[in-house]
């Protein structure tokens, strides 16, 4: 990928400069499945090293929207587009750029929920989705790019591996803009924003919310997708979750964190989160239609002046159930259903 070019006059970004790039994008070597190949012209270049050993800072660098910017005779225009929703190819990026400074000044870490975005604010939060197995997590958008064909985002390795297309290289995501992160996170927000999005809070009280969990010190559960065991040729129709604890200066997507099979906290059950509604009687509907697949039951969430009504089917005895009961939810019509832990 070519992050690091000057597209704004705002301080380095991955890559060579802009007079260059039109001609270096035309080499074959960028017409490959993802940023994670040898081949990749424009891998380690042009952008700062971290100088120490270690673990790499979180957060820190600066907010920045920045100027319009052509990259290889496209017009990118970069601004803060509330209702930012789009479809289209993701593809990855991880040792090449590893531990080298991102287009706002932040340090790049393979290993963390990241992506690099064309015209999003730096940084921000985005929800992606791949719509090949239904899985979904939030990232701390800290770079600029991709600038190759029809490529939408590109994503770190750890967020490419919580999708599950890392070896796969390429993937048909959806991407929905949340809205600005906090310049100072060490991790703690972004886990909690993917807390929130595993209990079903709406992108545009997402933030908030995760303003409330972290000020009030509450350990984060992250829920992160299973790979899935389906047949390629079936319709992907949700996953499984695994749930990790994390607290403290934790970050989702670190590594350190996560296990690959649900895990149960003592004296939690499994619930399908279906949907939640302002309305209600919207909520009784959806309880009626459900009832069928198991116990349902509708309650209120606080949120801010305003109450939702949250309605999940459970509690379910164990992981396998809690899968079945998501296939049926979501074959219902409620296509964000989810797996979530919580207590009984």
């Amino acid at each position: 990928m070519t992050r690091g070019h000057k597209v704004d006059g705002r301080g380095p970004v991955r890559g060579t400069i802009i007079a260059g790039l039109a001609l270096a994008l035309t080499a074959s070597s960028l017409m490959l499945a993802g940023c994670s190949s040898d081949k990749d012209a424009f891998s380690g270049k042009g952008s700062p090293i971290y100088p120490g050993d270690g673990p790499l800072p979180k957060g820190g660098g600066r907010y920045q929207i920045g100027k319009p910017y052509t990259v290889a005779g496209q017009r990118f225009y970069p601004k803060a587009d509330p209702d930012y929703d789009k479809t289209g190819v993701a593809s990855w990026y991880g040792p090449k750029f590893n531990r080298r400074m991102t287009s706002n000044g932040e340090w790049f870490d393979m290993d963390y929920l990241s992506a690099a975005h064309t015209t999003l604010p730096l940084p921000s939060y985005a929800k992606v989705t791949n719509l090949e197995n239904g899985r979904e997590i939030v990232v701390r958008v800290n770079d600029r790019g991709p600038f190759v064909n029809s490529r939408i985002i590109d994503l770190s390795k750890k967020s490419a591996e919580a999708l599950g297309f890392r070896k796969k290289g390429k993937a048909k995501v959806r991407v929905q803009y949340i809205g600005r992160a906090p310049l100072d996170d060490k991790g703690t927000h972004l886990a909690a924003m993917n807390t929130e999005l595993h209990r079903g809070t709406s992108l545009n009280t997402m933030i908030a919310a995760a303003d409330r969990r972290t000020s009030g010190g509450t350990p984060t559960m992250v829920a992160k997708a299973e790979p899935n065991k389906r047949p390629a040729s079936s319709k992907p129709q949700g996953a499984p979750v695994t749930i990790a604890s994390l607290s403290g200066q934790a970050a989702a997507g670190s590594g350190s964190a996560g296990t690959n099979a649900v895990v149960q906290p003592a004296g939690a059950g499994f619930y399908v989160q279906a949907a939640a509604f302002s309305d209600p009687d919207n909520a009784d509907r959806t309880r009626a239609q459900l009832a069928p697949i198991g116990p349902v039951e509708v309650a209120p969430l606080s949120r801010g002046s305003h109450t939702l009504y949250r309605v999940r089917v459970g509690p379910l005895r164990d992981a396998g159930q809690a899968d079945q009961a998501l296939r049926q939810v979501v074959a219902a019509g409620h296509s964000d259903a989810r797996v979530i832990v919580a207590a009984n």
